[in-house]
C-alpha cells in the first residue's frame, strides 16, 4: 500500500512540475470528455482546418474522432453537449466540429459504399454505419472532409456534413471545433466514495474530469475526503492487474464516516451496504453475485452475465462458472478476439451452378442472363417460345441467348435487330437483276419486257419476239435494192423500259419488197400506257410483215439467222457508239487546248508591248492650231492686189 501510494505521488508531482516526459499543461485540454468501452471522447472548440485539429489530436496521442457504429455516435454526442451546454442559449441551433473522415484529392465518390468514398483518419477500412445530411457531391479534384451537424433542437444523433477541409486561417463554413478520440487497453472503475469528499481523475491526455463512468488506464485519480477537502487525500493509479483486469489496489470504500454508516451513498458499495453495531459497515452482494477484491464491487457468479460476447454471438458458461466460451449461429465464425463472430464466404465452395451471392450468415444463387432456376440448376431460356419471341420472322434459340433472322428478299432492320424490312432488289447494281423491267414485290420481284420482246425461259433476261416478223414499233424500214430478200436481220439491246423506246437503234440488215410489206401501227395509248407490275409484256400481234416467196421450209434456219444477226448488230452498234463517244472527248481536247493557247499567246504578246520602249514616249505633243487661226503666210497675195 505504501509503494502504491508512493508512485502515485511521484506520478501527481511529476505532472505538476511539467516534466518534459509529460504532457504539457499548455496544450489544448479538452473542455469535454467522455469514456466508455476501451476508448475516451473529447470535445474542443476552436476554428481550425481538419488538418490543424487532426495535429493536435495526434499530439495527444489520438485522432479525430471515427464514429462507426451508433453507440461511438452517442458517446461523441454526449461530450459535444457537455461542450455546448454552458453556453446553449448564446450558441445557433446547429454547429459543426472535425471528424475523422476524408477523402483524399483525387478519389472519386463511390455510392455504392456507405462511406461514399470516404475513410477514417486513423484506419479501419470501410464500415458499415453512415449517417449523412444529405447526398454527397461527386467531386475529385481536392480533399473533403466531414464534419459533424449537431442540431441542439433535435436529440437525433448528429448528421455528417462533408466540404472542403480548409486552411490556416479559414476552417470552413461554421467549423467551431472537433472531437478527438483515444483508444486504452483497459478502464478502471471510478472509485467510490462512503463519506463527503471529492475525486478528480486525470487522463493521460490531458484531460481533467471529476465524473467519468470508466477511468482509462494509466490515469491518476485525487481524493480530497471531507466537506472541504481538508480531512485528508489521497493519490492512486489506475493499474493492469491482470488479463483484462485493471484497478486502482485499494480495499474499501474512500472517505468513509462513522458517523453517516451507509446512509451516505449506500458507504460506497456497488449493491448493498451492511452496517455493523459499533458504526461500522461493509459491502454486500445480492444472490448469484459475488464480492470482489476491491470489497466494494460484485461480480456475477455467471461469467455470462456481463454479455462479453459481441454482435451475433452467444456466451456459454464453462463448468463450475468459472469461464465462458463464445458461439456463433451458422453462417458465422469466431473472429480472432472469440468474441465476436464474422460472416463465413459459402460462395469460395462454389454451391452454385452459376453466380452465388453472399450474404450475411448466407448465401443464395442466381442464374445468368438466358437461364431460369429449375430442379436446383439453371436451364436454357427459350427466347423463340411464342410469349417471349420478339423476332419479326425467324428466331433461333441459342445456349443462352437468341438471334432474329429474315426470309430470303428480307432483310434484318430494326435497333434490336428483331425486326425485317423488304429487300428492293430492283435498285441493285446495274438497275437490278432483270435485261428488261423490274417490278419489286413484297420478298421478291418479277421481270417484264417490251412490246416486241419476250422473256427467256431463266425468267430474267428478254429477247426478240419469234412471233414478231419486223422490228419494234417506230423503226424505219429502209426500201434497199435487193428486192429479193425476205428476212430482215434486227439486232438491238433489250430496253429497260418505256422511257428508252424512241432511243432503241436497229440495223436492217435485209430490206423489205415494198409490194409486199405491211406495217401496222398501235394506238398512241398503248405507247404511254405503264406495264402493270404483275403482268409481262408480250409483243403486239398487229405487227405483221408478209414476205413474198418465203416459204414455210426457211422459217427454222431464218430465225437462227435473225437470232445470230441479233447478236453481232448489238456487239457493232456497242463498237459504234463508244467509237463516237471518244472521237467526240478528242475534239474536246483539241478545241480546249487550241484555246488555252490562244489566250496564253495573247497574254505573251501584250506583255512584250508593255515592256518594248516607243520613241515618242519620250516627246510631248504640241496641241493642233485650228486651221482657221493659222498665222498668213507673209509672201502670199495682198487681196485685192494682182499677182
Amino acid at each position: 500500500m505504501a509503494n502504491s501510494t508512493g508512485m502515485s505521488l511521484l506520478l501527481l508531482l511529476l505532472l505538476l512540475l511539467d516534466w518534459p516526459g509529460a504532457k504539457s499543461q499548455t496544450e489544448a485540454v479538452a473542455d469535454a470528455v467522455v469514456c466508455s468501452g476501451a476508448a475516451c471522447y473529447t470535445a474542443h472548440w476552436g476554428k481550425l482546418s481538419a488538418e490543424e485539429a487532426q495535429l493536435n489530436c495526434s499530439t495527444n496521442g489520438g485522432n479525430l474522432a471515427t464514429v462507426k457504429n451508433p453507440e461511438e455516435a452517442s458517446c461523441i454526442q454526449e461530450a459535444l453537449l457537455q461542450l455546448i451546454q454552458p453556453d446553449a442559449p448564446l450558441t445557433p441551433r446547429s454547429r459543426k466540429f472535425w471528424i475523422g473522415l476524408q477523402r483524399e484529392k483525387g478519389k472519386c465518390l463511390d455510392s455504392s459504399l456507405p462511406l461514399k468514398g470516404f475513410s477514417w483518419v486513423g484506419g479501419g477500412g470501410n464500415t458499415s454505419y453512415a449517417n449523412w445530411h444529405k447526398e454527397v457531391k461527386n467531386t475529385c479534384i481536392s480533399k473533403r472532409c466531414v464534419s459533424l451537424l449537431l442540431d441542439l433542437s433535435s436529440m437525433t444523433l448528429p448528421k455528417w456534413s462533408e466540404g472542403p477541409c480548409g486552411s490556416p486561417g479559414s476552417p470552413g463554413s461554421s467549423i467551431e471545433g472537433f472531437v478527438c478520440k483515444f483508444s486504452f487497453k483497459g478502464m478502471c472503475r471510478p472509485l467510490s466514495l462512503g463519506g463527503p469528499g471529492q475525486v478528480t481523475y486525470t487522463t493521460p491526455f490531458g484531460a481533467t474530469s471529476s465524473s467519468l463512468e470508466a477511468v482509462p488506464f494509466a490515469s491518476m485519480a485525487a481524493v480530497a475526503c471531507g466537506e472541504e477537502g481538508k480531512e485528508g487525500s489521497h493519490y492512486f493509479l489506475c493499474k493492469q492487474k491482470g488479463a483484462d483486469v485493471f484497478d486502482w489496489g485499494i480495499s474499501g470504500p474512500l472517505c468513509i464516516s462513522s458517523k453517516l454508516g451507509c446512509g451516505f451513498n449506500k458507504g460506497g458499495c456497488q449493491q448493498d451496504c451492511l452496517e455493523g453495531g459499533d458504526g461500522s459497515f461493509r459491502c454486500g452482494c445480492w444472490p448469484g453475485f459475488r464480492l470482489l477484491d476491491d470489497l466494494v464491487t460484485c461480480a456475477s457468479r455467471n461469467p455470462c452475465s456481463s454479455n462479453p460476447c459481441k454482435g451475433v454471438a452467444t456466451c456459454q458458461p464453462g463448468p463450475l462458472g468459472e469461464s465462458y466460451r463464445c458461439r456463433c449461429p451458422p453462417g458465422y465464425q469466431l473472429d480472432l478476439s472469440e468474441l465476436d463472430c464474422s460472416d463465413v464466404d459459402e460462395c469460395q465452395a462454389t454451391p452454385c451452378a452459376q453466380e452465388c451471392i453472399n450474404t450475411p450468415g448466407s448465401f443464395h444463387c442466381a442464374c445468368w442472363v438466358g437461364y431460369e432456376p429449375r430442379e436446383g440448376t439453371c436451364w436454357d431460356l427459350d427466347e423463340c417460345a411464342l410469349d417471349r419471341n420478339t423476332c419479326a420472322q425467324v428466331c433461333t434459340n441459342t445456349d443462352g441467348s437468341f438471334h432474329c433472322s429474315c426470309e430470303e428478299g428480307y432483310m434484318v432492320a430494326g435497333e434490336d435487330g428483331t425486326q425485317c424490312q423488304d429487300m428492293d432488289e430492283c435498285t441493285g447494281p446495274g438497275g437490278g437483276p432483270c435485261g428488261g423491267l423490274c417490278f419489286n414485290t413484297p420478298g421478291s420481284f418479277h421481270c417484264g419486257c417490251l412490246p416486241g420482246w419476250e422473256l427467256s425461259p431463266s425468267g430474267i433476261s428478254c429477247t426478240l419476239s419469234r412471233t414478231s416478223p419486223g422490228p419494234p414499233l417506230g423503226v424505219p424500214i429502209p426500201q434497199g435494192e435487193d428486192q429479193g430478200s425476205t428476212t430482215p436481220s434486227v439486232t438491238s439491246s433489250p430496253p429497260r423500259g418505256p422511257e428508252t423506246i424512241s432511243k432503241e437503234v436497229y440495223t436492217i440488215g435485209r430490206s423489205y419488197p415494198s409490194s409486199s410489206t405491211l406495217i401496222t401501227h398501235p394506238s398512241p395509248e398503248i405507247l404511254t400506257s405503264s406495264v402493270p407490275p404483275s403482268f409481262r409484256v408480250e409483243p403486239s400481234t398487229s405487227h405483221s410483215i408478209a414476205a413474198a416467196g418465203h416459204g414455210e421450209s426457211a422459217g427454222g434456219d431464218s430465225m437462227a439467222k435473225q437470232s445470230e444477226d441479233s447478236t453481232d448488230g448489238q456487239k457493232l452498234l456497242l463498237f459504234y457508239i463508244l467509237g463516237t463517244v471518244v472521237a467526240i472527248l478528242l475534239l474536246l481536247a483539241l478545241a480546249l487546248g487550241l484555246l488555252v493557247y490562244r489566250k496564253r499567246k495573247a497574254k505573251r504578246a501584250e506583255k512584250r508591248e508593255k515592256k518594248t520602249p516607243n520613241a515618242a514616249d519620250s516627246y510631248s505633243w504640241v496641241p493642233e492650231r485650228a486651221e482657221s487661226r493659222a498665222t498668213e503666210n507673209q509672201y502670199s497675195p495682198t487681196p485685192g492686189t494682182d499677182c
